[in-house]
């Protein structure tokens, strides 16, 4: 972005600027608006989106999750589904994702690939070295860690899956690559009951979920975790300490997990952000999670009437800016970012009705145009 001005101002800053007023694009009923930022997605889950949401999390990955993910060691199969979720996420408004993959290197490398036909996107091949559920679809800790370490895409993450499924001599060995690397992290905390039960047997000698990642230094300010329904205050203090974000996903939780309290997350000041994460989340839309964040807040101020509702304004901000640590680059329009925008028209035919303080009720008929790093995808 070289420079804001009003239109009023058209000669003067094209005679600044060096361009012509004529190849300026006038628009209406359109507004441009910060393309946004899908926090947590598994990539590898989107062709099962939707599919027996009145499971429990940790059943509902025993059953469907891991079976599926074991089949991108097929390329074939790993590229067409890939191919599918960076598509639709983009015809969405996706300007930005932070994807889970899988296991396989080559099938994660294959997503990274895909992505950047027009997409910002963080991409993690996902670190597993424990898994009773499904036993072919883990790794030793040597091929993780090995792995990880000579994962040569421009963005990478280290993802170890969530600590259930780690050893901890894992999750220190990937803490310590990120910090080697100066890479992001993603993984998943406290999203569910039973999870966080399992957590504490697995890892007795920790003070509590949080504190596990804390000690393997898997929170950093280039962290993000998914969830956090069931997070402590003392624990959501540690997150503000390190600078680690959250990825708030609503649709998800619909998994009989629990509802993040938004407000409480944001009074201890911790960065967070959104997430559809699909395939738990049905729907691969940020726009989606947003109106879900609002219905979420919503229900807390019905249990507690002293509990403040989000507003629409602060739901946005959360889908633009949000978690993910890329703020100086995306996440508004500032001179000096990246031009990562949705050109969106409230008129568009067939479209929802909408006006601008009736935002949240568009979809991607309404999205004309997707804009990531000033180029047109």
């Amino acid at each position: 972005i070289a420079f804001i001005g009003e239109g009023k101002d058209l000669q003067k800053l094209s005679e600044n600027f060096g361009f012509s007023p004529s190849a300026v694009t006038q628009l209406q009923q359109e507004f441009f608006m910060p393309g946004m930022i899908d926090t947590h997605i598994h990539a590898s889950q989107y062709s099962y989106a939707g599919t027996a949401l009145d499971m429990p999390l940790l059943q509902w990955l025993n059953m469907y999750t891991f079976p599926v993910e074991s089949r991108f060691q097929d390329v074939e199969f790993a590229k067409k589904v890939y191919t599918q979720v960076v598509k639709r996420t983009l015809r969405n408004g996706t300007t930005t994702a932070c994807y889970f993959a899988t296991i396989h290197t080559d099938a994660s490398l294959l997503l990274g690939q895909i992505a950047d036909f027009g997409q910002r996107a963080l991409v993690g091949k996902v670190c597993m070295d424990r898994n009773d559920a499904v036993k072919c679809y883990r790794e030793t800790s040597e091929e993780s860690q090995e792995e990880t370490y000579q994962y040569p895409l421009v963005k990478p993450v280290v993802t170890p899956r969530f600590a259930p499924s780690c050893t901890e001599a894992l999750l220190a060995k990937l803490g310590e690559i990120a910090k080697n690397n100066k890479l992001h992290i993603q993984s998943h905390i406290s999203e569910n009951l039973e999870e966080v039960e399992l957590v504490k047997e697995l890892f007795p000698n920790s003070e509590s979920y949080t504190d596990i990642y804390h000690k393997c230094n898997i929170l950093t300010d280039k962290t993000i975790m998914a969830h956090g329904c069931h997070l402590s205050d003392e624990e959501l203090v540690l997150f503000r300490k390190t600078g680690a974000a959250l990825a708030h996903c609503p649709n998800s939780n619909i998994l009989c997990s629990g509802v993040l309290n938004v407000r409480n997350v944001l009074n201890h000041k911790v960065k967070l952000g959104l997430g559809t994460d699909m395939a738990g989340g049905y729907s691969p839309s940020i726009l989606d999670a947003m109106r879900r964040s609002l219905d979420s807040s919503k229900v807390l101020t019905i249990q507690d009437p002293e509990h403040k509702t989000l507003s629409f304004e602060e739901v946005f901000r959360l889908a633009t800016l949000g978690g993910l640590s890329l703020d100086e680059r995306t996440g508004n329009f500032k001179v000096g970012k990246d031009f990562d925008a949705l050109r969106v028209n409230v008129a568009a035919p067939g479209g929802p009705i909408i006006l601008l303080e009736k935002f949240l009720n568009l979809d991607d008929r309404n999205i004309v145009e997707v804009f990531v790093a000033g180029k047109k995808v």
